[in-house]
């Protein structure tokens, strides 16, 4: 496993992985005093990042948590570049971000698949420009065999399930061969039992295919199960308060057992910094 907090961005860690995994791509991420703030003419600026200071080795699964409106996607958008701070810096791999970044891709909750396309099509729009025709085909084939998706390949999404669309936009993510994985709620619209199988699917996904991934999420269970380390978010208050509340390393190697007792009690913890208590006096 990653180690949970690298003391360097240029740190040469990696998770384990299996034994058929491709060469990693995976790639570092630094966040240096990064902040947010919208502005509309004649109006205050609001503050959604403020002083966001935040390391990522190379493969490192970061789980992101906090309540609505803390920022969490907005996080996301300054890594990939679609998005730009008020103030600070975000690197990966030593090199600034300048607007859409390359080395980056994006799942969001919805799949966002091309009704019109099939499958195969979809995940080959996110095969990087310039691909030879042959190895595009190759790729593709591979990433949904390693999502399996090979037998629905010819389907358009119509046809298919929530899951199996959710699992060809990932998929098509992947087609990038990114360094760096973002993950907005990508499994916050599935029914609960998807929900875990698709939890399974990103660990095999990660382990053939190790890029470094920052997921947002709402699911703490879901946090802990995944990541090396969970940061949780706060909404900035209006003294400008850091908006990392906390961050959490997460023991033992994956995939974890889902009813640890140490889960639990992080769990409880991460909750209570959630303004959910799981204690009640009497």
């Amino acid at each position: 496993m990653v180690p949970a907090a690298p003391s360097t961005a240029s740190s040469t860690a990696s998770p384990t992985t299996r034994a058929d995994a491709v060469a990693s791509p995976a790639l570092p991420v630094r966040l240096d005093g990064v902040s947010r703030t919208f502005a509309a003419p004649g109006r205050p600026g609001r503050a959604v990042l403020s002083d966001v200071d935040l390391q990522v080795a190379p493969g490192e699964i970061v789980g992101v948590l906090g309540p609505s409106g803390c920022g969490k996607s907005t996080l996301l958008r300054q890594v990939s570049g679609l998005d730009a701070p008020t103030s600070g810096s975000v690197t990966i791999d030593g090199a600034p971000v300048v607007g859409a970044d390359p080395r980056t891709a994006v799942a969001f909750q919805e799949p966002r698949l091309l009704p019109w396309r099939t499958l195969t099509q979809n995940v080959a729009l996110g095969l990087p420009p310039g691909t030879a025709k042959d190895a595009g085909r190759a790729r593709v084939a591979r990433l949904l065999d390693l999502v399996g998706l090979a037998a629905s390949a010819g389907l358009r999404p119509r046809q298919v399930s929530g899951g199996m669309a959710q699992r060809a936009s990932l998929a098509r993510a992947l087609a990038r061969n990114p360094g760096v994985l973002l993950l907005d709620e990508p499994f916050g619209a599935l029914d609960a039992l998807t929900r875990l199988r698709m939890q399974d699917l990103l660990l095999d996904v990660h382990a053939a295919q190790p890029a470094t991934i920052l997921l947002v999420t709402h699911d703490v269970e879901e946090a802990l199960y995944l990541a090396d380390r969970v940061v949780l978010l706060r909404t900035v208050a209006d003294g400008g308060a850091p908006s990392i509340a906390r961050i959490v390393d997460v023991p033992g190697d994956r995939p974890r057992d889902r009813a640890a007792r140490d889960l639990a009690e992080l769990r409880a913890e991460l909750l209570d910094g959630l303004g959910v208590p799981t204690h009640h006096d009497r």
